[in-house]
């Protein structure tokens, strides 16, 4: 094709007027998107529970945000995820996390006989018999797990009368629950439903069997606000490591001049994929900050190709500008970078289009990161290492003349 014949240049530097404006609006635009209205966190980061369910019956997406509503949860979030094995598939998340109240829990201390004193007196022999009368109680941090200790071995039919007997609490049903997990010390373990659950069985309740059959929840999945956080954090500090290093990789590959611009250019393609999933209203989860990651080392990678060709080109043609070195390094590695990245796309547009719901924002990521990152590393890399190599060049120069006017004087005799 005539736009890849061997020996054409580009002048692309004579375009980053135009390009570098237009890179720096869009990463403006991002980090004013990123504290207004914000990134939706998915429950990874913001904590909570999710259920994917598959229903059984065709159901509209406000009937079950009704449903859930009506169950004792607050701000739900519904989601219809199009799949054509299951066609009534939807994600619900809720904020609630831990399967019992502080109060429920203090039921539950009280039913199981539980005193912090052991002196105090236990006054019905009936609910707290000899060996039903726990001297430990501890609440996992879901809420769904509670760890008993007793004195002698336990009475496992009184116990589980004695959590039935508090409001709101129910049994996961087990043959096997509650169960002794050490007969030494005679720790019991006690499974209580989770909020995941919880919500499907009074989902069951409300809608009916027929729409939320026994196999309807396909996942259930919780996090907790602190962890929540420290994930959070620990997602921040990954893609602050990773351009720290390329950086650090970059200066002893190459030399001062380059590095910067791929740390530019790598906070731009992060930037801009994180924009493109705030406007869409896609949640930002673990697998997001995974694909910025990858992202990040992609746009490295085409980039490094390019320097590779300007140091190269350096040393053979010297007659040359830097700006013109550039512009030829570029036009020469530009086939090879459509080609590449061209290839890469088809792959994950067949995943976007065909995948389900998880990979496909995942996979949105990578596409929005892959054009972001070969424009990124024509005309946002390039461009800064020119005005980091002239801005060196000024400076050399003034120093240079400095140290010819501050040479020795010499005065005539007499």
């Amino acid at each position: 094709m005539e736009f890849f014949k061997p020996g054409r240049t580009f002048d692309f530097m004579g375009q980053r007027g135009f390009w570098i404006p237009l890179s720096f609006i869009l990463v403006a635009i991002s980090v004013v998107l990123c504290f207004y209205p914000g990134p939706n966190y998915g429950t990874d980061f913001r904590g909570g529970t999710e259920v994917e369910m598959a229903f059984g019956a065709p159901i509209d997406p406000s009937k079950v945000r009704s449903a859930v509503e009506s169950a004792g949860f607050q701000t739900p979030d519904v989601v219809q995820v199009v799949d054509a094995n299951k066609p009534y598939h939807f994600l619900i998340r809720v904020q609630d996390v831990s399967a019992i109240s502080e109060d429920e829990k203090a039921a539950l201390r009280v039913a199981l006989c539980y005193v912090e004193d052991p002196r105090s007196p236990l006054t019905d022999p009936v609910k707290c018999p000899e060996n039903a009368r726990a001297t430990e109680v501890k609440f996992s941090a879901g809420g769904d797990k509670v760890s008993t200790r007793y004195d002698s071995e336990a009475n496992l039919d009184v116990i589980k009368d004695q959590v039935r007997s508090v409001p709101g609490v129910s049994l996961r049903a087990s043959a096997t629950n509650p169960q002794v997990l050490n007969p030494r010390d005679h720790r019991v373990e006690i499974q209580l439903l989770g909020k995941g659950d919880q919500l499907v069985e009074r989902l069951r309740d409300k809608l009916g069997a027929e729409a939320v059959p026994p196999d309807a929840a396909l996942r259930v999945e919780w996090v907790g606000p602190k962890a929540g956080k420290q994930l959070r954090d620990s997602a921040r500090n990954a893609v602050a490591i990773a351009i720290v290093c390329i950086m650090l990789y970059l200066v002893f590959r190459f030399d001062l001049r380059f590095a910067p611009g791929v740390i530019v250019a790598c906070v731009h393609d992060a930037m801009v994929v994180i924009g493109v999933f705030i406007i869409l209203h896609k949640e930002i989860t673990l697998s997001t900050i995974a694909a910025v990651l990858t992202v990040v080392g992609y746009s490295m990678n085409d980039t490094v190709v390019v320097y590779d060709r300007i140091r190269e080109n350096l040393g053979r043609y010297r007659g040359k500008s830097f700006a013109q070195i550039i512009n030829l390094s570029v036009s020469e590695t530009l086939s090879r970078t459509i080609l590449t990245s061209g290839a890469t796309m088809l792959s994950f547009l067949a995943f976007f289009i065909y995948g389900t719901s998880v990979i496909k924002d995942f996979m949105l990521a990578l596409l929005v990161g892959i054009v972001a990152g070969t424009y990124s590393s024509i005309y946002v890399a390039a461009p800064l290492t020119e005005w980091i190599d002239k801005r060196m060049a000024t400076r050399s120069d003034a120093k240079k003349k400095v140290l010819e006017h501050s040479g020795p004087r010499v005065t005539a005799p007499g």
